[in-house]
């Protein structure tokens, strides 16, 4: 369990938490929350033991090890499958044991065994894989990719080393909508305790069963996912403001009678003790509540339909087509949604849309007075750190008043302080909004956000989705964030295998598409429409059921048996001292066994669920 009892911190001064306390029972995962700048990433170095409490302390199981993102992996020469490997210390210390003494050797092995250290390979392959890294490139050095694609081989690591307690900090700001997903599904299988900060509706409603949230310097643990917590503390909201309320008006009614009778010495006792009943009258205290921080984007004027219309085309670099036989059509009343794996070409259609690819052949028109917006991450990365944001947008606006520039700043919830701020000093979340600001300013007819609500806190991000609601132009999104997927766009396209279709189901049935779960399809005719029903599979009788279990139950047995032998040999010592040979055979074998074992036991399941629905 991880228990914080009465915690204090404070940074110059200023309290960020403040006799907080909260108990995480073990294997939990829990969400933590709250508006940026509350604490929260300090609340993790503080468990870290990076940071010293004021007050207070934490505890954890004894021997329990905690385990986080880095903050980069180094650009050296190992390959992205040796670093994630190289996570799980214990076993890359068993490994490099180079002792000849027999006894010690097959010690050695029997830990390696217990700890599943044949098949470690084939589980870190997994989770590069799920975070979007080819086979292929699971062998190239770190050294060949970007900051962000190195951190996610920093989050492929700490996952493959399952630390007791997992730390991440918005961990989908570096991937996709396919990469998110997948973490999503693998954290809601993880078997230790887990404590995320994200931004995330989607991952805090499906991979966790808790919400730790971080308020007016408190820490207050809600049971469910987020859904259930802005439930649950709307409500608690609704009854301190109606409570308020009747408060308020019992004071104004004894201030009232003390108004109409202070003067009058034979009311003076009872106005004497109404006054003094005033004053035990204290408002319930209710949650600070973030002034919602709203995005103003400039309306464009009408243009003809279509904006932009591409025919025939392709597109590519190097003379190479990576997209092609395009046939696009885009008005200015869109809100499309781009869906496909890492890799496939949305960025490249992003970049032709907004005029920073050619094609290579087809023809592409677009209106005359088309003007385009352009946000993605690396731009935010680009703002000019020793600058401040009014001289940003003065150097786009040079005749317009300081008046005039702080109002646009305003629109995007960049206050005055803020305006005279250096961009090097300001959070994410407002390095983004200054972004969105300079990608808006011309009110253009069609806007390409690629990943917009990275560092954005929950709040920013529903403020977003009114901004792209109300917006008269024309929307493009690529985004992790399936909330604002759902709630802003209306077309779905699928950027696959060179070519861009638009998608038929919805973004749930593109999520289990990706997860591997059958995609399901809405039933588009009517009664009399319908078409005949396919011919099922013949069902499988209770007795063929049994006999199923009973097969894979030997199978399961039988694979135990070859395991326990394997074990055997590889703790015999003199497997070490006369048969060295033999090791990395049997070594080999014993990987191909629990993998073997692990299939058995799922068949084994299965058929178990099957005969008991069946039984039913």
């Amino acid at each position: 369990m991880l228990k914080l009892e009465n915690i204090s911190y404070s940074v110059a001064g200023r309290n960020l938490i403040e006799d907080a306390s909260v108990s995480i029972p073990t294997g939990h995962k829990v969400g933590l929350v709250g508006r940026n700048g509350t604490g929260k990433t300090t609340l993790f170095r503080v468990i870290r033991g990076e940071l010293p409490l004021d007050t207070g302390s934490f505890s954890l199981p004894s021997r329990a090890r905690i385990g986080g993102v880095a903050q980069e992996v180094p650009g050296n020469e190992v390959s992205l499958l040796n670093t994630v490997l190289a996570a799980d210390v214990e076993r890359a210390t068993l490994l490099a044991d180079t002792s000849t003494d027999p006894a010690r050797i097959a010690e050695v092995q029997t830990r390696l065994a217990d700890i599943d250290a044949w098949s470690a390979e084939a589980r870190a392959s997994t989770i590069l894989r799920g975070l979007g890294f080819t086979a292929d490139e699971m062998h190239e050095p770190c050294s060949a990719f970007s900051g962000g694609w190195r951190m996610r081989v920093a989050l492929a690591a700490v996952l493959f080393s399952e630390p007791d307690l997992l730390l991440l900090d918005e961990p989908t700001n570096y991937l996709d909508l396919e990469g998110a997903l997948w973490l999503e599904s693998y954290l809601a299988k993880y078997p230790h305790t887990v404590l995320i900060v994200s931004h995330d509706r989607g991952l805090l409603n499906r991979a966790v069963g808790a919400i730790l949230h971080l308020e007016d310097k408190k820490l207050t643990l809600y049971q469910g996912n987020y859904d259930t917590f802005a439930e649950t503390r709307a409500a608690r909201i609704a009854v301190a403001a109606s409570e308020n309320r009747k408060i308020e008006a019992r004071k104004a009614h004894l201030q009232s009678f003390v108004d109409r009778f202070r003067a009058k010495a034979s009311k003076a006792v009872q106005a004497q003790s109404r006054i003094k009943a005033i004053a035990k009258l204290k408002p319930i205290t209710t949650p600070q509540e973030a002034a919602l921080k709203r995005f103003t984007f400039p309306s464009p004027e009408e243009l003809s339909p279509p904006i932009i219309r591409v025919e025939g085309g392709a597109v590519g670099y190097d003379g190479k087509a990576i997209l092609s036989n395009l046939d696009l059509r885009i008005d200015q009343d869109d809100r499309i949604a781009l869906l496909g794996r890492n890799g496939e070409g949305k960025s490249t259609l992003s970049k032709l849309l907004s005029g920073r690819l050619e094609l290579m052949k087809g023809q592409m028109v677009t209106s005359s007075k088309l003007r385009v917006g352009f946000f993605a991450q690396h731009q935010v990365d680009e703002l000019f750190i020793d600058e401040t944001p009014i001289d940003h947008i003065r150097r786009l606006r040079p005749t317009e008043t300081p008046a005039r520039l702080r109002a646009r700043l305003g629109g995007f919830g960049i206050g005055a302080e803020q305006a005279e701020t250096l961009v090097g000093k300001l959070s994410g979340g407002q390095k983004a909004r200054l972004s969105l600001m300079l990608a808006t300013i011309d009110a253009p007819h069609l806007l390409i956000l690629d990943e917009p609500t990275n560092h954005l806190d929950i709040e920013s991000r529903e403020a977003l989705v009114e901004a792209l609601t109300a917006y008269t132009g024309a929307v493009i999104l690529v985004s992790h964030d399936m909330h604002l997927l759902s709630l802003v766009a209306d077309r779905l396209w699928l950027v696959k295998d060179g070519a861009v279709k638009p998608y038929e189901g919805d973004l749930e049935s593109y999520r289990a598409l990706l997860l591997g779960a059958p995609e399901k399809k809405s039933d588009k005719k009517t009664e009399t429409q319908k078409a005949p029903k396919p011919k099922r599979a013949p069902r499988l009788s209770v007795l063929e059921l049994r006999a199923e279990v009973r097969k894979c139950e030997e199978r399961v047995e039988k694979l135990e048996r070859m395991r326990a032998r394997m074990d055997e040999m590889l703790a015999d010592p003199t497997l070490y001292s006369e048969r060295k040979h033999a090791v990395p055979e049997l070594q080999r074998k014993d990987g191909e066994l629990k993998v073997a074992l692990k299939r058995a036991e799922a068949l084994w399941e299965g058929a178990i669920a099957k005969l008991e629905a069946a039984e039913a």
